[in-house]
């Protein structure tokens, strides 16, 4: 429902009452510091809108397999966009005989319901760095992510290209 990007852009929080916290609140994290041997990235192929729920189940997602297998100081995970645009809904009638009224206005402005990223092609949604140990569990991570969220992904290695050749990947 709110995946395509249509009309501009709708995000001037100081003109409009009753928008929700994105969910997501966390967009760095493991260690910041440490040079890493390889890095990953999750590439959006086509333009979306991505929920602010999409991006948090992605980043869980992500977040337990590197945290399980490496701790919190063996990975560095970054979530690059940020839900700005706020997603407006018109709320309908429900229950018994509510298809006789159910009909609703015409081109209703609706209420805040939540927030959304604005992500188009080629795009990059995440940046993950490990070392050569954990370069197949990345990619895993990376992947089983991909699934959360609204638009099909591409993972490009942009760092550690001769040392990913030599593992497979």
């Amino acid at each position: 429902m709110y995946t395509h990007i249509s009309g501009p852009a709708y995000t001037r929080r100081e003109f409009m009452g009753g928008v929700p916290y994105p969910k997501i609140t966390t967009f760095v994290q493991g260690n910041q510091k440490a040079d890493f041997d390889i890095e990953m990235q999750l590439v959006a192929e086509e333009a979306c809108q991505i929920r602010h729920t999409a991006l948090e189940a992605a980043r869980i997602s992500i977040n337990r397999k590197l945290l399980e297998n490496f701790g919190a100081e063996g990975y560095f995970l970054q979530i690059r966009p940020y839900p700005h645009q706020v997603l407006r809904e018109h709320k309908m009638a429900t229950g018994a005989g509510a298809d006789r009224i159910s009909s609703g206005m015409k081109l209703s402005f609706g209420r805040p319901v939540g927030t959304a990223a604005r992500v188009y092609e080629n795009e990059i949604i995440m940046v993950a760095r490990i070392n050569s140990a954990g370069a197949k569990q990345l990619k895993d991570a990376l992947h089983k992510a991909s699934f959360k969220l609204p638009t099909p992904c591409k993972i490009k290695i942009t760092k550690g290209n001769e040392i990913a050749g030599k593992i497979g990947l």
